[in-house]
Order: C-alpha cells, then sequence, then structure tokens
C-alpha cells in the first residue's frame, strides 16, 4: 500500500510516545569505541572576526540565508573608551543525550558510532521538523535546495573525512577553537579541560553537550 510524505509523517508522530524512551535508552548505552570528539570555544580569546562562520560555510556549502554556525554579540560591556563584547558560539552542541535523536521518527538524526557526532542521514529525512522542535539550543534548520535538517556537524563528511580539523578550527586567527577526542586524555582539547575551567550551556537539562566555553572573563556566563 502507498503511503503520502503527509500520511507517514501523521502515523509516525502517533508512534513518538512510545518510542521514545527505548530510543534514549539506545543514545546513552551506545558504545563509541574510545573516541568522542568536542570543542572548546574559548570566549576570552574570541575576537568576533566571523572568519569561522565563513570557512564552515565555503567547505560545507552551506546555501545563503541559513547558517551552521554563528558569533552572536554581546551588547557592550564597559564604559568609553573600555568597551568590550562577549562573543557567544551558536552550533551544534553534539550532546551525548541528544533530543533530536530520541524523536527522530525515521533514524535520519543519528549519533555516529565512530566518533560521537551528531548527524543527519538527508537520505533519511524526510522534513517533518520534529528534530527542529526538540533541539533546545535552536541550531537545526531545513536545508533551502534539500529539504533535509540540516546542521554543523564538525565537518564529517568533509574536512574529518579528510583527515583535516573542522573547517572552523582550521580558520581561526587567534586558535579560540580546540578540537579533539575527549576521551584520549593526551588529546589537547582534554588538556585544555584539565587546565582551564569552563561551561557548557544548559546543562540542567541534561543532554551531556560535547560543546565547552571558556568563560569571558569581563562579562557574565548565562546558564
Amino acid at each position: 500500500m502507498s503511503c503520502s510524505r503527509r500520511q507517514f509523517i501523521s502515523r509516525m508522530g502517533a508512534l513518538i510516545a512510545i518510542s521514545g524512551t527505548s530510543g534514549r535508552v539506545v543514545a546513552q548505552t551506545l558504545n563509541i569505541n574510545g573516541v568522542r570528539y568536542g570543542m572548546v570555544h574559548d570566549e576570552s580569546l574570541c575576537i568576533g572576526c566571523t572568519a569561522c562562520m565563513d570557512a564552515c560555510r565555503e567547505v560545507n556549502q552551506v546555501p545563503e540565508g541559513v547558517s551552521r554556525l554563528q558569533i552572536l554579540r554581546s551588547d557592550p560591556i564597559g564604559t568609553f573608551p573600555d568597551v568590550k563584547y562577549r562573543f557567544f558560539r551558536h552550533s551544534c552542541q553534539h550532546c551525548d543525550d541528544a533530543p533530536c535523536v530520541d524523536v527522530c521518527p525515521t533514524g535520519a538524526s543519528f549519533r555516529d558510532a565512530a566518533s560521537g557526532i551528531v548527524d543527519v542521514n538527508p537520505d533519511l529525512c524526510v522534513g517533518c521538523q520534529y528534530c527542529i522542535a526538540a533541539c533546545p539550543y535552536r541550531v537545526r534548520f531545513i536545508h533551502p535546495v534539500n529539504r533535509t535538517a540540516d546542521k554543523c556537524d564538525f565537518c564529517r563528511k568533509t574536512n574529518l573525512k579528510q583527515g583535516k580539523l573542522p573547517a572552523c578550527v582550521e580558520s581561526c586567527p587567534t586558535k579560540a577553537l580546540t578540537f579533539g577526542n575527549l576521551d584520549d586524555p593526551n588529546s589537547e582539547v582534554s588538556r585544555l579541560l584539565h587546565e582551564k575551567t569552563t561551561y557548557r550551556y544548559k546543562i540542567a537539562l541534561g543532554t551531556r553537550p560535547k560543546l565547552y566555553r571558556v568563560p569571558f572573563k569581563y562579562g557574565e556566563v548565562s546558564q
């Protein structure tokens, strides 16, 4: 029996309440084989130049009008002439317990077993936007050309596949971004987390994000 896209989405929506719990268990117990890629954004080093945004767009061929990565600038902090700004990285957190994976009715949203990276399989995505609604970080969007969910994937299908660092990391002129295996105690990212005071955004939600931040020392840290 044939099933239209609209019918499929409607039927799968009715199943989410049943399947959501089992999906969360899978996400928590998935064997990552000792590799969980994560990133640190040092807000004290970021100058808001947006080179990372430009590199991300170029390497991953992100269309105009949408963005996988944004650097958000705060209101001025301090008084003239001693005025400073805080720059906040707005992108996928690659959560170990990702709500977007739990709600996906087709398995298009998944946590890669080889790297721990949360990604989207466009061949399975039906554009239902459940993952967009479920993401507490508001970092997903519908690709205007493919009409499927899209977001930062740490350049898993581009730079990482070629043995390079993510485009944003390679392009940062102040080395505000550090990327590597969180489960390797000798990796640069692990050593940085050991040496620096960091925070993660919205950790009270239990998502266990793998994007860490060195707080901007002149401003307040918003959770």
